[in-house]
């Protein structure tokens, strides 16, 4: 069942997409090179316990996973596409790095995800990052009451296939609210025209991962979360949690506005 939200539900998941987003910049602005992991994961329970947060990765255990998540974030390096767990590891020069970060507030969650490189980028990767971001502004846009489900996912398959990106199966975006995994699944291709009918209300969790090789099959790490693309090539994963609503998309997990002095 689809939960559909109020306009006042949003603003609350708002505020929790408000502590994701500041999390998420401060990660970004610690990694560097010798930073580990954990340093990062730390960095990231600092903002969302001072936001008077909870953590909606901490300690949870969906189907597929054969023990609790350890971490305030996932931490997936180079090949790594989704779901790494943060560990010992000290970034180098050139690491592309994806963080995905969760944060419940009063019981709303908020959900989002970016890809960088630490130092000296290789413009592979550059463009490899560039293509996922396209896809999720092109996801976005259209996530409009009206529109199918399948109109987001085509959005997405169509600039990761154009530039011969491969896409990891069975795995995407989904809903989010009072959970932070409801229905519906957002699958990362589809068919425009085809699915559910986006109605004012939703949240989507919208999350392109593309692997530079071109491949879409991956492998499972031993500790059972961590996904690998199966040629070693690198891979980047985006998010933003979205609403759509009468007037259009609105992105919950936005950055904050820099505050600007008057003149």
């Amino acid at each position: 069942m689809i939960e559909l939200k109020s306009p006042g539900e949003f603003d609350a998941m708002r505020v929790a997409g408000l502590v994701v987003a500041d999390a998420l910049a401060a990660v970004r602005e610690h990694a560097r090179v010798g930073v580990s992991l954990l340093e990062l994961d730390e960095v990231a329970a600092g903002v969302i316990r001072a936001a008077g947060a909870g953590s909606s990765f901490l300690h949870y255990r969906p189907s597929f996973a054969p023990t609790p998540f350890p971490g305030y974030i996932c931490a997936s390096v180079n090949d790594v596409i989704v779901h790494g767990i943060p560990d010992g590891y000290r970034l180098r020069e050139g690491d592309l790095v994806s963080i995905d970060c969760g944060a419940h507030v009063d019981g709303w969650h908020g959900d989002s995800a970016v890809s960088f490189v630490v130092g000296q980028a290789d413009p592979a990767d550059l463009a490899l990052i560039a293509a996922a971001e396209r896809a999720l502004a092109a996801a976005i846009e259209a996530a409009v009451p009206g529109g199918r489900l399948g109109d987001v996912s085509a959005a997405i398959g169509r600039i990761g296939r154009a530039a011969g990106y491969g896409i990891p199966e069975d795995f995407g975006g989904h809903g989010i609210g009072r959970a932070m995994h409801e229905s519906p699944g957002v699958p990362n291709e589809g068919r425009p025209g085809r699915g559910l009918t986006l109605r004012p209300g939703m949240a989507l969790a919208i999350e392109p991962m593309f692997h530079a090789g071109g491949r879409d099959a991956y492998t499972t790490d031993p500790d059972g979360w961590a996904l690998r693309t199966v040629d070693g090539s690198r891979a980047a994963h985006v998010e933003h949690t979205v609403a759509i609503t009468e007037s259009g998309p609105r992105v919950l997990t936005a950055p904050r506005l820099p505050v600007t002095s008057g003149a």
